[in-house]
């Protein structure tokens, strides 16, 4: 869609809005009371040289956050278990760094993770900054489902908020990532200083992609202390659910992912948003550097909105040891149970 139609979309009248996108939503996801989980883990947390506004894991700016070493292959993959067992079926793992390079002792060390989680049963995401077709290719190979690159803004606000990479530095690592197979997950972050008019011209350039994003994440800006916008003000609730329900329409068969900043929103707000189509929530205590609300918080929401979480095939355990083991008493029962 171009910038005039996505405008004209925005702008109905609010409840005309939310009605038609539920429409849609129920159209294109039957299974419309499933809600997925995904969880995020920073496996390398701070020191990124790059200059991003928003991110407490600069190096450039005083947050608090300490640079950290990449974690072991062992720590991430309990880590992965443990989201498997309280119901994530998709499991993303980031690293605050420009970008990676084939050949390099900490991308093997990556592709190393990612076969132990691919094992899992799990849709395996990362985030690690740019890539050339050739990482994007061995991420493929080694078992990523999908890329996170995330285009921010619009084209036209991008240089307010970053100056050490272009916007058109992350549509060709989007190139590589789509080119190499994996699916893309790319979304944007709203209450950076932005217009309406750039969050829609950031949803035009995601509808432009060829093929769509597979997941749109939507994240509200959590203002970090030290980071250049951490006096920007929280986005408001209407304009947020004006936006899922425009993405909604736009991308259909994409799952829309109500992603950081969800601290900051009421129950009822995340009701709004579920409604206008967001089926998707980052689920845990924790979003890299910032707070998430509570599993069972989360799942107390769930429940009173008579929403499930997706449910995850059954996949078989997983030991250093033994490879892959058949037993039913590794199969968490608890998750199938969540209602």
């Amino acid at each position: 869609m171009n910038f005039d139609e996505l405008e004209a979309i925005y702008h109905r009248p609010f409840f005309d809005l939310l009605q038609q996108a539920r429409q849609v939503h129920e159209a294109y996801w039957p299974e419309k009371d499933e809600m997925q989980l995904c969880t995020l883990l920073s496996i390398k947390t701070g020191g990124c040289s790059e200059d991003c506004g928003y991110c407490a894991q600069s190096a450039r700016y005083s947050t608090g956050v300490k640079a950290e070493r990449l974690m072991e292959r062992a720590e991430v993959l309990a880590a992965a278990r443990r989201a498997r067992e309280n119901g994530s079926t998709r499991f993303c793992m980031g690293a605050a760094w420009r970008g990676v390079r084939a050949g390099t002792e900490k991308f093997n060390q990556v592709l190393g993770m990612v076969r132990d989680v691919s094992q899992l049963g799990m849709e395996v995401c990362v985030t690690l900054g740019q890539l050339s077709d050739t990482e994007a290719l061995q991420l493929r190979e080694a078992g990523v489902t999908a890329y996170n690159h995330n285009i921010d803004t619009s084209p036209e606000f991008y240089p307010e908020i970053v100056t050490t990479h272009t916007f058109q530095d992350r549509l060709n690592t989007i190139r590589a990532v789509q080119d190499s197979g994996m699916a893309l997950c790319c979304g944007g972050i709203v209450g950076l200083g932005e217009t309406v008019e750039d969050r829609l011209r950031m949803l035009a350039v995601l509808t432009s992609l060829d093929p769509a994003p597979e997941s749109v994440p939507i994240n509200c800006l959590m203002a970090m202390p030290g980071t250049p916008l951490e006096d920007q003000a929280p986005v408001d609730i209407f304009d947020l659910v004006r936006l899922i329900a425009t993405t909604r329409l736009a991308l259909p068969r994409a799952r829309v992912r109500l992603s950081a900043g969800r601290t900051r929103l009421s129950p009822e707000g995340q009701a709004m948003c579920f409604f206008a189509g967001a089926n998707s929530v980052f689920y845990g205590d924790k979003l890299l550097t910032a707070a998430n609300p509570a599993a069972r918080a989360d799942l107390a929401l769930l429940q009173a909105l008579d929403l499930r979480p997706h449910a995850l095939p059954v996949a078989p355990a997983f030991t250093e040891e033994k490879g892959l083991v058949f037993t039913p008493e590794n199969i968490p029962l608890e998750t199938a149970e969540i209602r």
